[in-house]
């Protein structure tokens, strides 16, 4: 049993709904993925599918106040599909982002067809202005490649950037699909891996978190800031016998890490929007508090919305 108490994130509601008259955008907003511009406005990153489940990279900016209130939704996405044939052709989705110097890095999971598996999944860089109103890809192949450690999926991709200069990340890897219900889904643990430079990775990373029993096949999107008491790390737990639950866990160093799922804080609502899933979330430090932004049912179909911290990390 953990000897910490758990989170208290109080549910504040929907942010943001899918616009349908955007051809880009039609469904679905998932992954917010937020970038502080300044004490009253955070630029949130999402990616919108179009008619064919194609995701691009679009953004609102919300007031950091009350991020129910939203500043501004541009008309156009900032980071489209790939090329025919490259690893990115069927959607890009924003998984994490931070400044280096006068750039903003964007690392992105992106998204391929398959034949005799539905899909692939790796992990491309897009580095764009001071404000990330402007994304070009950093490279046309991914920054994190189909390798040994996994050949299906090395992707949702976690960067965090050291006092050193140095660069963590955590992703998920896969080699293998199984069926759950009626599709064959990968199982995706999560890796960890160093950079010097937040660009090149190494082809093999450390195998940090691990399924706790049979019904768990996989982390989505393991999200990580370093806080006053070490490394936290939430992630979206799925199974086969429920849907996507928000999980928990702690380290010292980023490494070696302590699941508390009993600690996560939040769950389904009764009702709405969030009241089968809640899924992919990121969090955002602000002079307002702590905010966690997050999909609700569907993986994102019906947008996203936020919670607040009570308390600190």
């Amino acid at each position: 049993m953990s000897d910490e108490r758990p989170f208290k994130w109080e549910k504040r509601g929907l942010i943001f709904a899918p616009d349908t008259t955007r051809p880009w955008s039609r469904s679905h907003a998932m992954c917010p993925t937020p970038l502080v511009l300044s004490d009253d406005r955070i630029r949130i990153f999402y990616s919108g599918l179009d008619e064919n489940m194609a995701g691009r990279v679009g953004y609102i900016d919300v007031s950091t106040s009350d991020p129910q209130h939203i500043l501004s939704n541009p008309d156009t996405p900032v980071l489209d599909i790939g090329k025919p044939g490259h690893f990115d052709d069927n959607g890009v989705v924003p998984i994490s982002i931070l400044r280096r110097k006068n750039k903003v890095y964007l690392y992105y999971a992106g998204f391929q067809q398959g034949l005799k598996i539905r899909y692939t999944i790796f992990s491309g860089l897009a580095i764009g202005n001071e404000d990330g109103s402007r994304f070009e890809r950093y490279s046309e192949v991914p920054i994190l490649d189909r390798a040994d450690e996994g050949t299906l999926l090395r992707s949702a991709p976690c960067a965090v950037e050291d006092e050193s200069g140095g660069f963590h990340m955590w992703y998920i890897v896969s080699n293998k699909f199984i069926p759950v219900g009626d599709k064959d889904i990968p199982t995706y643990p999560v890796h960890y891996t160093h950079s010097d430079d937040g660009i090149n990775w190494p082809n093999k990373g450390k195998l940090v978190l691990d399924f706790a029993n049979d019904d768990e096949f996989g982390f989505g999107r393991p999200h990580v800031i370093l806080g006053s008491k070490g490394f936290h790390m939430w992630y979206s737990l799925r199974r086969k016998s429920i849907p996507y639950r928000l999980g928990y866990a702690h380290s010292n160093d980023g490494i070696n890490w302590h699941r508390d799922d009993a600690r996560i804080g939040i769950d389904v609502s009764e009702t709405g929007w969030d009241s089968e899933m809640v899924y992919a979330c990121s969090i955002c430090q602000t002079k307002y508090g702590t905010y966690m932004f997050y999909n609700g049912n569907d993986h994102g179909r019906t947008g996203f919305g936020y919670a607040r911290l009570d308390g600190d990390l």
